[in-house]
């Protein structure tokens, strides 16, 4: 570095971090697994059209493609997909199942050869589609879930847990697919078989519960035929979430289950009773907004690999005789729900605010070395390893806080001062702010490197994520904050942190902006019709119009969402009416920036499109960019860059800033 620090205005120091670089970096390793010895993930590839490919770690330690382009390893299962493949060793090299994203087909591969197509394309409606695959050979099947359209609305659908042929014979026929479940459910996991392979369990739930609601876990017998036979819940219900299950080596289940307010793990005993495994004020589950998500797996010693925590999420190795946790060493500060286990070793996925999410290895060794002497240092990333692709002096440094939102109730966030090592600012001037409100709702925020809040804070703009009441990971007490409250809880918390950090000095009152995409779009909007904390928004992909969205205008798995976030539309019509920013344009009186993709199912344009219809004529500044090849959330590195300029562009012409070499956003008037 060197250089002398210059003194320059916020929102206009010089960055290494452009917008190329931010969208070269988006996404992250997901879906983990083990293939016999070797690892294997889903990865990202921002400029091959935003695909997803698999990758594979050979024995010699190289990381390597598995699929070229085009193919796109990504399920639409209840349309944010679920784990999209599998795989299993054999003597002449390892057999993989996985499905396709643009035909949703699910196809057999070995590498050296082509892919083969394992499923029938359907013509009606959304199709065909599968997720959470699991190989078994003995039957020559791959069983998995089936999500099926009957026609040609979004709520024209049903789902089972299905066995496919790996002969290929399902390819053109429809009817070679076994049915497993009778399709009593809604909603359901792929299905796991008991170690005797005697038994199979998953969990289903039903409209309009959503999976952090309430889940059902199932178990049925596997007859000689290989039919499931006498399905019975055995555990959950309407009010008790569980968000996974696995079985033991013993033949008992372990589970996590919400039943005390947080999720904790369970065994079932063979004669019916519940083991608590380690009860904890402290989450090991999470919000299932995709089939497959793994939050403990069992390993061979009898021991369980855990991601857990209480906000911030940590890899542990549970012992559930003791009910102690020995945490993985390393700067890892934030796990995601994708863990697996062969033999010994665990594989996962952390992040740190000074590194992006890669995959880590933690070798457990014997049975008996489950101690923290013997942990600390045998964790390693052997995949998608972080390469700082700037000095990191320029990463931002995040503060962990709490804040206090009306009536005294705490909310978390995390604050992302302004930071550069090259540039400070005039000694009596406060810097512009951007509260960040995630998606969701029923999510949140993790504290991690982003470059996207680097590309902002590297140019002297402060960011603060705020997991606002409803938000996962402090227990179901604080998710309920949002129970009917949608629209209400979150707009107050986010303004609660922004006044906050304007009335200690932190940040310039008159210069607050706020963003977010899908739950957190609404939350930007409604903020921007109710409150008059921030001077400009920038909303991604929103809920703009509940009536319209409740009632038929979503996919099918959040089409009753909106029953437990506000009401039940049919006694509610008023609520939904009066909280819709889509309603009250005539209230927005800050410029913004309104950004959407066109092939988005989830939250169509058609809201947006309401939106602006009835903004028409208002002297409001504001920009509309619509992407075409895009969903829900946004893939394309060429979508990612003219996405950050323009918000850049956005907060320059509202804060009166200049950052250099940033194209002008044309605004509206």
């Amino acid at each position: 570095m060197g250089d002398k620090v210059q003194t320059l205005a916020y929102g206009s120091w010089p960055s290494p971090i452009d917008a190329e670089l931010a969208a070269a970096h988006d996404g992250h390793p997901e879906f983990a697994g083990f293939v016999g010895d070797e690892a294997w993930w889903t990865e990202p590839r921002p400029t091959e059209g935003g695909r997803r490919t698999l990758v594979r770690r050979t024995s010699d330690g190289t990381e390597e493609s598995v699929l070229p382009a085009p193919w796109n390893v990504r399920s639409r299962v209840m349309e944010y997909g679920g784990h999209p493949w599998a795989g299993l060793p054999r003597e002449t090299g390892p057999l993989v199942v996985f499905v396709n994203f643009a035909d949703q087909r699910l196809y057999r591969y070995e590498p050296g050869g082509e892919p083969v197509a394992l499923t029938p394309v359907s013509p009606v409606g959304g199709g065909l589609r599968w997720a959470d695959p699991q190989l078994h050979p003995e039957q020559d099947e791959v069983w998995c879930v089936l999500e099926e359209f009957t026609g040609q609305g979004p709520a024209d659908v049903r789902r089972v847990v299905a066995a496919v042929p790996l002969d290929g014979s399902a390819a053109e026929d429809r009817g070679a697919v076994r049915e497993l479940s009778d399709g009593a459910h809604r909603f359901v996991t792929g299905p796991r078989i008991s170690p005797d392979g005697r038994r199979a369990a998953w969990l289903a739930w039903d409209h309009p519960r959503m999976p952090w609601d309430g889940t059902e876990l199932i178990v049925a017998d596997v007859a000689d035929d290989g039919t499931l036979r006498g399905a019975r819940t055995v555990e959950g219900g309407p009010d008790e979430s569980i968000a996974q299950v696995e079985w033991a080596a013993d033949g008992t289940l372990v589970h996590s289950s919400d039943r005390t307010g947080y999720w904790n793990l369970y065994r079932r005993e063979h004669d019916g009773r519940n083991t608590p495994l380690c009860a904890r004020e402290e989450e090991f589950g999470g919000p299932l907004w995709r089939i497959g998500l793994r939050w403990f797996a069992l390993l061979d010693s009898g021991l369980i690999a855990v991601v857990h925590g209480r906000g911030a999420t940590a890899l542990g190795i549970l012992d559930p005789e003791t009910g102690q946790i020995t945490d993985a060493a390393g700067p890892w500060t934030e796990f995601a729900p994708s863990l697996a286990t062969h033999g010994g070793r665990v594989l996962g996925i952390g992040a740190s605010p000074r590194s992006a999410y890669e995959v880590v290895e933690l070798d457990t060794g014997p049975a008996d070395s489950g101690s923290a002497g013997t942990l600390a240092g045998r964790a390693r990333v052997v995949g998608a390893a972080h390469d700082d692709p700037v000095d990191p002096a320029h990463y931002p440094e995040p503060q962990i806080r709490t804040f206090l939102g009306p009536a005294g109730r705490e909310i978390h966030a995390h604050v992302y001062p302004p930071h550069n090592p090259g540039c400070l600012a005039p000694g009596t001037e406060l810097p512009p702010y951007v509260v960040w409100a995630h998606g969701g709702p029923t999510s949140r925020a993790p504290l991690v490197l982003d470059l996207t809040i680097a590309y902002f804070t590297s140019r002297g703009i402060g960011v603060a994520e705020v997991n606002y009441g409803g938000s996962t990971g402090y227990g179901r007490e604080y998710r309920n904050r949002l129970r009917e409250q949608w629209g209400v809880v979150d707009v107050e918390d986010c303004a609660a942190v922004a006044l906050a950090l304007a009335d200690e000095g932190t940040a310039d009152r008159s210069r607050l902006a706020i963003r977010g995409g899908s739950a957190g779009g609404w939350t930007t909007a409604v903020s921007l019709t109710t409150t008059d904390v921030y001077a400009c928004g920038t909303i991604l992909y929103p809920v703009l119009d509940l009536t319209q969205w409740g009632s038929g205008e979503t996919h099918d798995f959040e089409s009753r969402y909106l029953e437990s976030l506000v009401g039940p539309l049919a006694e509610e019509p008023m609520r939904y009416a009066e909280r819709s920013p889509a309603e009250h344009a005539d209230r927005i009186t800050a410029p913004f920036l309104l950004l959407q993709g066109l092939d988005d199912v989830i939250c169509p344009p058609t809201q947006c499109e309401r939106f602006l219809a009835r903004m028409e004529g208002r002297p409001v500044p504001h920009a509309y960019i619509a992407f075409e090849g895009e969903g829900h959330g946004f893939r394309r590195a060429e979508t990612m860059v003219r996405v950050l300029e323009a918000e850049l562009s956005l907060y320059a012409q509202v804060f009166g800033l200049n950052p250099p070499g940033i194209p002008t956003l044309e605004l509206a008037k």
